[in-house]
C-alpha cells in the first residue's frame, strides 16, 4: 500500500517541479471608435519557478494573439480573352480573423516542427480547415493566397525577437493592433518553451468592439436589419439630392 501511495505521488511531484506563468495585458477591451488608427497591445508577465530552482537561461516566450474564428470563400482570378474573371475558389470552415505571435527568438531556434504545429506557433502552421476537398496542391495554393491577402491587411503578423525577457523571469512584448482589425472576443496565450517544447500556458481573454456612434450603427444593423437597410438609402437619397441642388446653384 505504501508503495502504491508513493507512485501516486510521484506525478504531483513532478508537475510541481515545472514552472508557470502569470500574464496579463495592458488592456482586456480596445474600444474601436471613428478616429481609431491602430492600438499597440502590450502583454507581459511573470515565470514562476518552484521554490529553490533557479530561474534557467535556455528558457523563452512565445506570445499569440488570435481573433475569433470566421467562415471565408477564396476566389482565383485568371485572365479569360483579356478580362479577369473568377477562374476557381477554395471554402475554409475555420479561419483566424487576426493572428499574431511574438518570440523571443526565431521560432525554428524554439520549437521543434512537432510542437509548432501541435501548438499553431506560426502562420505556417495554422489549422485552415479547407472544407471543399480539392486536392493538396490546390489546397495549398489558395492557403498561399489566403496568407498572403491577411498579411497584406496587416491581419497576419510574425514579431520575432518582439519578447524580452528580464533575469529569465520577466517578460513583455508589445504587439501592434491594426485600424482594420475585426471585432469580437480574442484570445492573448502565452507559451513557456524549453528544449523544444512547451512546458507551461496561459491565456487572457481581450475583448476589441465598436463605441460610440459606429457601436450604435452596427447594433442597429444587427437587430434591424431592414429598417438599417431602408435608413441607409434614404440618406444616400437625400445627400444625393443636396449635392444636386448644391451642384445646379454653383453652375448657375
Amino acid at each position: 500500500m505504501r508503495q502504491l501511495a508513493l507512485l501516486a505521488v510521484v506525478p504531483l511531484l513532478l508537475g510541481a517541479a515545472e514552472p508557470r506563468l502569470v500574464p496579463d495585458v495592458s488592456d482586456t477591451r480596445i474600444d474601436i471608435a471613428y478616429s481609431f488608427t491602430g492600438a499597440q497591445l502590450l502583454l507581459f508577465g511573470a515565470i514562476l519557478y518552484p521554490a529553490g530552482t533557479r530561474p534557467s537561461p535556455d528558457t523563452e516566450i512565445a506570445v499569440v494573439v488570435k481573433g475569433p474564428s470566421e467562415a471565408l470563400l477564396v476566389r482565383e482570378k485568371a485572365k479569360v480573352a483579356g478580362i479577369w474573371v473568377n477562374h476557381a475558389s477554395e471554402r475554409f470552415r475555420s479561419v483566424p480573423s487576426f493572428y499574431a505571435v511574438a518570440t523571443s527568438r526565431p521560432l525554428d531556434t524554439v520549437v521543434s516542427p512537432r510542437t509548432a504545429a501541435i501548438y499553431e506557433l506560426g502562420i505556417n502552421d495554422l489549422l485552415l480547415s479547407p472544407a471543399n476537398g480539392a486536392g493538396a496542391d490546390e489546397q495549398a495554393r489558395f492557403e498561399t493566397g489566403l496568407i498572403d491577402l491577411k498579411r497584406r491587411n496587416g491581419l497576419y503578423a510574425e514579431h520575432i525577437g518582439a519578447v524580452s525577457i528580464r533575469e529569465g523571469v520577466l517578460y513583455r512584448a508589445a504587439l501592434p493592433i491594426p485600424a482594420r482589425v475585426p471585432v469580437g472576443n480574442y484570445t492573448a496565450e502565452t507559451f513557456l518553451i524549453r528544449n523544444g517544447r512547451v512546458i507551461a500556458a496561459a491565456s487572457r481573454d481581450i475583448a476589441i468592439g465598436k463605441s460610440g456612434f459606429e457601436r450604435f450603427v452596427a447594433g442597429a444593423a444587427e437587430a434591424q436589419p431592414l429598417l438599417y437597410g431602408l435608413v441607409a438609402i434614404g440618406l444616400s437619397l437625400l445627400l444625393g439630392w443636396i449635392a444636386a441642388i448644391a451642384f445646379r446653384r454653383r453652375a448657375r
